[in-house]
């Protein structure tokens, strides 16, 4: 596997980068045809300088929509290595179960091919680690699905953080709610997967009878493919909050259960607390009650910001004395607005895309790709966001306080909490993993 993955990326790297330079067209392959992975698919055939070549999936009906989808043209694979294996692809886009996320970019990038990837960038921490090395020793440029930092209103809105508008931040809210009761209890209407292909689904995960219920989004309901709502949801704002700061926790608790009817393991209610070196975070999720607040709130001495996909408001706080409150930030670009006390929310007046952060940061990975400079959602500072979600979930697992030592890239003091940062992968998908990341 070692000769196959040098020989791959040596056709790769002669040929691939200067290909794209020379037709200004990037050929691409997709991994996973479900939800987010139609959205992608959407999203990048709508490029006019994209040719969508193949699509991979195991589940022949969303295979065969995702084509028909395509307009018939794209090679249909069920085994993801004959689309990695392409030389005619110049990058991947990876929407599968979380559990596959590092491997299947890892294995693009020994083959010579770029990668977008969706959130979660892993399912343990470790993996994180394996990607960046595995991007950096094959000089592959890895765009993560944290599609928020392409938002203009989320670009305006760290500018005002980072410039301390709302002053010091110290406060962090982040919630996720909503209510599915009686829970996840009813046979699948619709099957997209049979048994047959059911290793090839679970990988590198551990080998159990088939269930295809787990193959849907219920699949983020176990700890063998995923790290529940906690990785799939907090993944989005605990990255926008650590994009804005530069910060990273420094100790993590976190408690939670499970309160409704049917299969899983992963909390449906969940809530954790991060001390950060500055300022505390609590993140809050419920699929049991909906509650009347969803997003991310943050809270400076001087006011607070809150954000949503939708756009985002500043509120000064009325507590400080008029002759030191903030003043308003004028969105569209001009001076501050005159009066301080005045609550302003941005929807996307002025903005063109402000609610479709998709197609901008497609736009960035393309860019990237061409010009090779880092793109929006980089490897190294998502990886950061990455810890900060496992980080709750060690927490919750092992039922105390972790503390990540950042200088040693590890958690402090806990020997079992440490050993989670890492998995062991199911054979043969092991011995692909050290290929691809030693090929050279």
């Amino acid at each position: 596997m070692a000769t196959r993955r040098t020989f791959l990326k040596a056709v790769a790297v002669g040929a691939g980068v200067a290909r794209v330079a020379a037709s200004d067209r990037v050929r691409v392959g997709f991994i996973g045809a479900g939800l987010i992975g139609t959205r992608h698919l959407i999203d990048f055939a709508a490029q006019p300088d994209v040719d969508v070549v193949a699509i991979a999936d195991v589940s022949p009906p969303r295979l065969a929509a995702a084509v028909r989808r395509a307009g018939g043209r794209p090679e249909p694979v069920t085994d993801f290595r004959r689309l990695v294996d392409r030389q005619d692809i110049d990058a991947v886009v990876v929407s599968t179960p979380d559990h596959w996320h590092a491997l299947m970019t890892i294995m693009a990038c020994a083959a010579g091919k770029d990668v977008y990837v969706e959130k979660p960038l892993t399912h343990v921490v470790r993996e994180g680690d394996w990607m960046i090395e595995a991007a950096t020793r094959h000089g592959r440029i890895v765009q993560v699905g944290t599609q928020q930092r392409s938002g203009k209103h989320y670009q305006r809105a760290a500018e005002l953080v980072r410039g301390g508008h709302i002053g010091p931040v110290r406060h962090v809210h982040i919630r996720a709610t909503r209510n599915i009761s009686p829970g996840f209890t009813r046979p699948v209407a619709e099957p997209t997967l049979d048994a047959a292909a059911w290793d090839l689904w679970l990988g590198p995960a551990p080998l159990v009878p088939f269930d295809e219920r787990r193959a849907l989004y219920h699949f983020r309901w176990f700890w063998d493919y995923s790290g529940g709502q906690t990785t799939n949801l907090l993944a989005h704002d605990l990255d926008i909050v650590q994009w804005m700061t530069g910060a990273m926790p420094r100790r993590v608790s976190a408690f939670a259960r499970r309160s409704l009817e049917g299969f899983g393991e992963t909390p449906d209610t969940c809530e954790a607390i991060y001390e950060f070196p500055d300022f505390l975070l609590t993140w809050t999720n419920s699929e049991v009650s909906a509650g009347r607040w969803r997003g991310l709130e943050i809270g400076g001495t001087k006011g607070t910001l809150t954000i949503n996909r939708a756009g985002f408001q500043v509120v000064p706080d009325r507590a400080i004395p008029a002759e030191v409150q903030i003043p308003t930030p004028d969105f569209a670009g001009s001076a501050p607005r005159e009066d301080p006390l005045r609550t302003e929310a941005v929807t996307d007046e002025g903005y063109q895309q402000v609610r479709d952060q998709f197609v901008p940061h497609v736009r960035d990975f393309l860019e990237s790709v061409r010009s090779r400079r880092p793109p929006m959602s980089d490897l190294r500072s998502s990886q950061q966001t990455n810890i900060g979600c496992h980080l709750a979930n060690i927490a919750l697992r092992v039922g105390r306080v972790v503390t990540w030592d950042a200088a040693a890239n590890t958690i402090a003091g806990d020997a079992e909490a440490a050993a989670m940062l890492s998995k062991t992968y199911r054979a043969p998908w092991d011995r692909e993993l050290r290929a691809s990341i030693n090929a050279v």
